[in-house]
């Protein structure tokens, strides 16, 4: 009977074991990672994010409507873990002047708006939202209109003032200065 009982509960923990694995990966598949870098005058800017697809769906607007990410509401700027912001020189982030560093970027969309955080505590995982006293800086910039994209997407681009980063996902497009101090 004890024997019955060991290959069932093994039987058990490998199916639990498995079905993790398999959840994993095809969250991973559905919005796989990306990285971004750009380097200005010997200073660099990295992001480590995940790139979620559109999939005819509505992203951003009010939530009565449906919409994927909803107006007032934390985004993790991605999918799966949060966004990881790492610039190796002091910057000025809105109004804010920072350190270098690596910090948690994420979002809290509007309309016609997106309002941008940095975050000191690295150690959350996406899903959840962030311990927000541990916010160390805030910003919000426009949201433009653009051609579609379909795949949400951060490009790091080098300027004469340091690095920007252009976000474009669905038919929006917006964008965040990194000057550097």
């Amino acid at each position: 009977m004890k024997k019955k009982l060991l290959i069932g509960f093994g039987i058990l923990i490998l199916l639990i074991i498995a079905a993790f694995f398999y959840l994993n990966n095809r969250n991973r598949t559905l919005s796989p990672p990306g990285q971004t870098s750009a380097t200005a005058n010997g200073d660099t800017v990295s992001v480590e994010y995940s790139r979620p697809s559109v999939r005819e769906r509505m992203i951003f607007g009010e939530a009565e409507e449906g919409a994927l990410q909803p107006y007032g509401v934390y985004w993790r700027l991605g999918a799966n873990e949060p966004t990881f912001l790492d610039v190796n020189y002091d910057f000025r982030f809105g109004d804010t002047d920072m350190d270098a560093g690596k910090y948690v970027i994420y979002a809290i969309p509007g309309e016609g708006e997106m309002e941008l955080r940095l975050n000191s505590d690295l150690r959350f995982w996406g899903y959840t939202e962030p311990d927000y006293s541990m916010d160390v800086a805030t910003t919000v910039v426009p949201m433009q209109n653009a051609t579609h994209t379909e795949q949400f997407t951060i490009n790091a681009q080098p300027d004469s003032l340091g690095v920007r980063l252009v976000f474009s996902w669905d038919k929006y497009q917006w964008v965040l200065p990194l000057e550097k101090q």
